[in-house]
């Protein structure tokens, strides 16, 4: 196997049909199946469309014969937006098909997901009341929108994700996402979670402690640091390093969504193709686990 993008495309192609295989769908069968949809979306989202229509139009000039059927933007977006359980699926078996599956530290952190600018747009999106005011401390900047939640890895996998109100916080969403799928703790004996200092919370720390996970972040400065915290800055780097990679090359505050379905399996969209891209890299023995730059042309 190498790494170029039409071997991605295929191998992942391979897989889902695989997992779909013997599946049965109510009425006449689509031209377009659900294992080339979720394909089809990977590639966009590797090679950088943020626009379905320009997507659709630079198939058939580009890549002919990549996909035996395309088919229009409205029912290109309406078959995307429905495949939205697909798309988390799939991102879960190609996890679980790695070894970092299995790793017992874990890095948890939110970024802003904005969802419109202007005044306008914010009284007439039908985002409105999903879509909130929050405040992104990294920038020192107020934004309208959604805070995306992610559990990885240190070498970058997706574990498990959350879109969620930007006033809700950092700690009560962790708390829902480990109540959400409890055999993830579960299944790692002794599990560490690693966080910023928005994670600072004695009922944070009881939850976790009643479930066996250890929870290390900075302390503040009128306390005492913990053994071992010069360490938790560049380690908390590697999640930074992720957001970056979703918002630098997979065009993550570029999604374009105007609902919150179309807004989730966009935001689903990228996080799969990121983790195409680890299996894929795992797979063919690459030595940098989380690079795009063999996919990207």
């Amino acid at each position: 196997m190498t790494t170029d993008l039409n071997t991605l495309l295929t191998a992942l192609y391979v897989k889902i049909d695989d997992h779909l295989a013997g599946g049965r769908r109510m009425g006449r069968p689509p031209k377009l199946t659900d294992a080339e949809l979720v394909t089809l979306a990977v590639a966009q989202a590797l090679l950088g469309f943020t626009s379905e229509a320009r997507w659709l139009r630079f198939l058939p000039a580009r890549m002919p014969g990549a996909f035996r059927y395309l088919p229009g933007q409205s029912g290109y977006n309406r078959r995307l937006r429905t495949a939205l359980p697909l798309v988390k699926q799939v991102t879960r078996w190609l996890a679980a098909d790695t070894d970092l599956w299995t790793d017992t530290t874990w890095i948890v952190d939110s970024t802003p997901v904005e969802c419109g600018r202007s005044r306008p747009t914010v009284k007439r999106s039908e985002l409105a009341g999903w879509a909130k005011y929050g405040f992104c401390r990294s920038h020192s900047r107020w934004f309208w929108g959604l805070r995306l939640h992610l559990v990885c890895t240190p070498a970058g996998l997706p574990i498990t994700w959350a879109l969620a109100d930007p006033k809700i916080d950092e700690r009560q969403v962790l708390m829902a996402i480990c109540d959400h799928e409890p055999r993830l703790l579960d299944d790692r004996p002794g599990l560490l979670v690693i966080a910023d200092k928005g994670y600072v919370s004695a009922e944070l720390d009881r939850f976790l402690a009643e479930r066996g996970v250890r929870l290390i972040r900075p302390s503040y400065r009128n306390r005492k640091p913990h053994p071992g915290e010069p360490l938790l800055k560049s380690i908390r780097q590697l999640i930074e390093s992720v957001n970056d990679t979703l918002k630098g090359q997979l065009n993550l505050e570029q999604h374009g969504g105007r609902t919150i379905d179309g807004v989730g399996v966009r935001i689903a969209q990228r996080i799969l193709a990121l983790t195409a891209a680890i299996w894929h890299n795992r797979a063919t023995g690459q030595p940098v686990t989380r690079s795009l730059t063999a996919y990207d042309h």
